[in-house]
């Protein structure tokens, strides 16, 4: 049987053929950008992976492709910005997947604020930016469909208000602008798997981002220890939170640690990105692609009852340029075996590539990846060896950006 992909996360394709060929199935990827998976194709046979290409765009025209496969059994999409297509194409070929109406939802950050605040699991709503001074200072003004950090503005003053929509009316946005409140605390997500209404709380990552007003993602480490009752308490809220927003599968769901409690920043329909993925397959010592390939054939995941001891810690950093331009490569590579936690390298950007946002996850242009006996210590290793890398931006390129910076 073939299992389809519509596009997918840039890291996570070789644990998922793992798990569809354990599974006995054949996996095949539908894409319109290949370049997006050039570490993880280097890494897979030729025979391993089916790959068509193809504008994962035009929904007819990938219907058509999926009709065309052999036993086709099940649609995977593990991508914010394909998910309501990939919704709707399982929809039309009568394969399992999440509800439209839900998967509609889940990519309103707006809507789905109004959903929490109505049933209690929020503290505010999200209001309409023409309604931004309902709201007290300071405030995030986002876009509701948005990715990657991009388009998300912290405003403090009503300066820094007028300014973000100022800049907000030149962003490309995939949705609208929405205002919520500023939530005060550290930045967490919960990685969990729900099926028919179970959902499991698999763990915990902890989310450095960089000082006000930029708040760019930088860290991440898991599993994050808390106390028994902490623990408890957190599960018992996430599976709330997804039952009142009806979401099956898995989910990556950012919030902050209030002094009042969790706020959820935004709840992702898919396994975490970057290396979420990755560290949740080493610290639980399985791998939970598994989990997605079940259901995408309809099948209970396995994931959601097996017995996980997590073993050691897993810490990554994602590593930017320190200024827009084109990068030529990077320094120190060569130096990650002298650092303790086994570092890994794995590329997002390659060597010609045009940088010209830094301030979001677009301008990343890899990320380390260490071990340890815990997170806290897993991420000390990740920010020691990160610390040796250097992106190298080329120097002619970067003055002729700086010209243009001027001159605007």
């Amino acid at each position: 049987m073939t299992i389809a992909l519509l596009e997918a996360l840039s890291f996570g394709l070789g644990r998922l053929v793992d798990a569809a060929t354990e599974a006995g199935h054949r996996l095949c990827l539908l894409t319109g950008d290949r370049s997006i998976y050039t570490h993880e194709l280097s890494r897979l046979d030729p025979g391993q992976l089916d790959v068509i290409d193809i504008d994962t765009t035009d929904l007819n025209a990938c219907e058509d492709v999926l009709r065309a496969m052999p036993d086709l059994a099940g649609l995977i999409n593990s991508t914010d910005t394909w998910a309501i297509p990939g919704a709707e194409l399982a929809a039309r070929l009568g394969l399992p997947g999440p509800d439209l109406d839900t998967a509609r939802l889940l990519r309103d950050k707006g809507k789905v604020r109004a959903m929490l605040y109505k049933h209690g699991l929020s503290r505010a709503p999200a209001v309409p930016v023409d309604a931004i001074d309902e709201l007290p200072l300071p405030v995030i003004i986002k876009d509701s469909a948005g990715t990657s950090s991009r388009a998300v503005w912290l405003a403090r003053t009503r300066t820094e208000v007028d300014n973000a929509l100022r800049e907000a009316e030149s962003a490309p946005l995939k949705g609208h602008l929405v205002a919520e409140p500023y939530f005060a605390g550290p930045l967490y997500s919960a990685e969990t798997i729900t099926w028919q209404g179970r959902t499991r709380l698999l763990g915990v990552f902890s989310r450095q981002v960089s000082p006000e007003p930029r708040r760019r993602e930088e860290a991440a480490a898991f599993p994050v220890t808390l106390p028994a009752i902490e623990h408890a308490d957190l599960a018992k809220w996430i599976a709330r939170v997804l039952d009142t927003l009806g979401h099956q599968g898995f989910a990556h769901t950012e919030f902050i640690l209030t002094t009042d409690g969790p706020e959820v920043v935004e709840v992702n329909a898919r396994i975490g990105g970057a290396l979420v993925g990755e560290a949740l397959c080493r610290a639980l010592d399985t791998n939970v692609h598994t989990a997605m390939i079940a259901a995408a054939a309809g099948q209970e995941p396995a994931l959601l009852t097996q017995s996980l001891r997590p073993g050691h810690g897993i810490g990554f950093v994602l590593l930017y340029p320190t200024q827009p331009g084109t990068l030529a490569g990077w320094t120190g590579l060569d130096r990650l075996a002298d650092f303790p936690g086994a570092p890994e390298w794995y590329p997002t950007a390659s060597p010609g590539d045009h940088l010209r946002h830094i301030d979001d996850q677009r301008g990343c242009t890899g990320i380390l990846l260490a071990e340890g006996p815990t997170a806290e210590l897993a991420l000390h290793r990740a920010l020691a060896a990160a610390g040796a890398i250097t992106p190298v931006i080329e120097a002619r390129e970067a003055a002729l950006v700086g010209q243009v910076r001027a001159a605007d």
